[in-house]
């Protein structure tokens, strides 16, 4: 594949790269892990697997925990910025690679993982045909991601929050860039639409912060309020102020509410996080 940097194809939606990003990817692996159960995937990994594809890798974290799970399985990682640490399990490597490009491999995979990514691909039916092609058959592939809409249980999120604002304006901006905010909401069709079979989707609800009674919730809560404040700055800074015209100054208004709201435990937001999984048919 050729190793052109997405950054710079689609600049408005980079996230920045630097430690306190790099912190919060591992946050979200985290928070996806606890709202799984403590698991890395839902879909079977064959205990036999001998390739596993982890698309857009990030840090690394889940190739590096899911190698130590799986030891004879190789297990690759691919990225558009390598952030990933050099000293890793001997099964597991990384490389630079931008999976919207035509994609070379020459041998199947028998699982393939695609986690977050939201914000980086224009064209998900390709992705999944891609996909379902390096796939064995036989073989697994996972999406896990979200559906950003913000909403709330019980109407304590109002349309005149800044919170929900901030939402709607960055669904709205997104998709005028072509990027999907909510592809959570599609993984199911999308992987029926080529060609797999026995998809399975599921939905978790992300609260926002850590207002749940539930303590399952109220830790999955608390691990996304963490994220949250984290990379708001991340999510908001580029896209508002190249998508939207707003100023620097503007967007650190916008950024100061909506902290100072999802810090009331009186407003109960939450989104989504969905899955899905399928195999390939034998041929």
């Amino acid at each position: 594949m050729k190793y052109k940097s997405q950054a710079l194809l689609y600049p408005e939606h980079r996230l920045t790269q630097d430690q306190k990003e790099t912190d919060r990817l591992d946050i979200m692996h985290k928070l996806t892990e606890v709202s799984l159960g403590g698991k890395l995937n839902l879909g079977p990994i064959p205990a036999n697997a001998q390739r596993i594809l982890d698309i857009g890798t990030g840090t690394g974290i889940w190739a590096i925990e899911t190698g130590d799970r799986y030891p004879k399985a190789e297990i690759l990682g691919n990225d558009l910025s390598p952030i990933q640490p050099k000293w890793v399990p001997p099964n597991v490597r990384f490389e630079v690679d931008n999976v919207e490009e035509d994609w070379t491999y020459h041998q199947p995979f028998d699982y393939i993982h695609c986690r977050m990514m939201g914000n980086a691909i224009r064209d998900w039916p390709r992705l999944n045909r891609q996909c379902f092609e390096h796939t064995r058959p036989g073989g697994w592939v996972e999406f896990i991601d979200l559906d950003l809409t913000w909403t709330s249980p019980d109407g304590s999120l109002q349309e005149s929050h800044a919170s929900k604002k901030f939402n709607n304006e960055f669904i709205k901006a997104s998709r005028e860039a072509s990027i999907e905010p909510c592809p959570g909401l599609y993984l199911e069709g999308w992987m029926k639409d080529a060609g797999f079979k026995d998809v399975k989707a599921e939905k978790f609800v992300w609260p926002v912060g850590t207002w749940p009674k539930d303590k399952h919730l109220k830790e999955v809560g608390a691990w996304n309020y963490l994220q949250i404040m984290e990379g708001l700055e991340a999510f908001t800074y580029a896209l508002f102020t190249r998508n939207l015209g707003m100023s620097k100054a503007e967007v650190e208004v916008i950024c100061a509410n909506i902290r100072k709201e999802i810090k009331n435990p009186a407003m109960h937001a939450m989104f989504h996080l969905h899955v899905a999984y399928g195999q390939k048919p034998e041929a």
